[in-house]
C-alpha cells in the first residue's frame, strides 16, 4: 500500500496531551464549532475572503491554493479558514454586544490610560536634589531622566505612556489617580525605588463603539475559555485511563455548549 492511500491513524487525547497540543486542539475545535453557527451573506463572505488574502499577502487565486496546498488544507478546510474570523466577530456583536457595558462598568478602572514622567533612583538624596532643580525650573524633567533615571524610563527620556493606569505599581497608581497634571510630586520611595513623577495626562476611559467591541471579545474569549475548560473536564477520565495502560480512545469533535 503506497503512502497516498494509507489513512491518517485517530488521534487520541493521549497522542496530543504528550506532545502538548490536547488543549490548542480544544480550543480550535471549538472555536470551529461556535463559527459555524455564524451564516454569512454572499458579500459577507467576499470580504471574508478578501481580508484573509490581505492578511496573508496572497494576491491572485493561484497563490492561494499554493498557500492552501503547503498547509495541506483542503477546499473545504481553506473555505472554513478565511470565513471564520468574521463568522466570530459576528458571533461577538450577536451573542455578547447586550453583555458589553457591564463588563465596561465592571472594569473601567483597569482602562484608564495615563501618561506620565518618570525619573527612578536608588539615591534618595539625588532624587530629592533633581526633584528641586525640576520644581525650580532649574532643569528639564526630559534632560535629567536621560542623564539620571537607572530604569528603562531612561531611554524614553522620563516618559511612560499612555498606558493603562493599573500597569503602575498601586502606590504609585494612588498618586497617579490625584495628582494634578504638570506638577512634579515630590520624591517618594517604593520598595527599593526613589520616584520623582509628573502626571502628563490621565483618560477616562468611555464607553464607545470600539470599546463595547472590546468588551464583547473579551466576554467571548472567556466564554471560550470555559468551553474549553469543560471539554479538557470530560478527557481527564480518558487520559487516566491511557495512563493506567489501557487504549486511549479516538479523540471525537467536541459538541457545542451555550
Amino acid at each position: 500500500m503506497s503512502p497516498e492511500s494509507q489513512e491518517s491513524p485517530a488521534v487520541s487525547p493521549e497522542d496530543l496531551a504528550r506532545l502538548g497540543l490536547l488543549e490548542p486542539y480544544v480550543r480550535a475545535n471549538l472555536l470551529a464549532l461556535a463559527a459555524s453557527d455564524v451564516a454569512l451573506s454572499d458579500e459577507q463572505i467576499d470580504a471574508a475572503r478578501q481580508a484573509f488574502c490581505r492578511q496573508h499577502q496572497i494576491r491572485d487565486a493561484e497563490a492561494l491554493k499554493a498557500w492552501a496546498v503547503a498547509r495541506m488544507l483542503s477546499p473545504a478546510a481553506l473555505e472554513a479558514q478565511m470565513r471564520q474570523p468574521l463568522q466570530l466577530q459576528l458571533l461577538c456583536q450577536r451573542d455578547f454586544s447586550a453583555k458589553a457595558e457591564a463588563r465596561f462598568l465592571q472594569r473601567k478602572n483597569q482602562l484608564d490610560r495615563v501618561v506620565y514622567s518618570l525619573l527612578r533612583l536608588r539615591d534618595g538624596g539625588l532624587a530629592r536634589e533633581l526633584y528641586l532643580r525640576i520644581d525650580d525650573g532649574d532643569a528639564n524633567f526630559a534632560d535629567l531622566a536621560a542623564r539620571y533615571a537607572e530604569g528603562p524610563e531612561q531611554a524614553t527620556r522620563g516618559i511612560v505612556g499612555p498606558v493603562p493606569l493599573t500597569q503602575a505599581h498601586p502606590a504609585l497608581v494612588d498618586r497617579l489617580r490625584t495628582a494634578p497634571p504638570g506638577v512634579v510630586l515630590e520624591p517618594f520611595q517604593i520598595e527599593a525605588w526613589w520616584l520623582v513623577v509628573r502626571l502628563e495626562s490621565l483618560t477616562s476611559a468611555t464607553f464607545d463603539e470600539a470599546t463595547a467591541a472590546q468588551m464583547a471579545e473579551e466576554l467571548f474569549e472567556q466564554w471560550i475559555s470555559e468551553q474549553v475548560e469543560r471539554r479538557l473536564a470530560d478527557l481527564r477520565p480518558l487520559l487516566e485511563l491511557a495512563m493506567s495502560g489501557d487504549a486511549a480512545q479516538p479523540l471525537a469533535p467536541a459538541s457545542q455548549s451555550t
